[in-house]
């Protein structure tokens, strides 16, 4: 009962529990969904095993990279990645 009441009382800007969640919700979707991009495109377009590995990999990595700046914007660190002029 005191952990319900602890938890409603943090403002959603300070709760980290909340913001790791969203994060790691975040980076095992889009490290896995890349991957996968990646491993399709490899077996489309490549011929060797080498080439289809480093597709798979480049994959993985734009995934990490996607997460890590959207991970950075929920916990404040960084700007947006692109607003309008007018709302800056």
């Amino acid at each position: 009962m005191a952990e319900e009441a602890m938890k409603t009382s943090i403002p959603p800007r300070y709760d980290l529990d909340a913001k790791w969640d969203a994060c790691i919700d975040l980076t095992s979707r889009r490290v896995v969904y890349s991957t996968l991009a990646g491993a399709l495109g490899g077996l489309v377009f490549f011929r060797s095993r080498t080439t289809r590995w480093a597709s798979v990999a480049f994959g993985a990595g734009v995934g990490i990279g996607t997460a890590y700046t959207e991970s950075s914007y929920i916990f404040d660190r960084s700007p947006p990645k692109c607003l309008p002029k007018d709302e800056k």
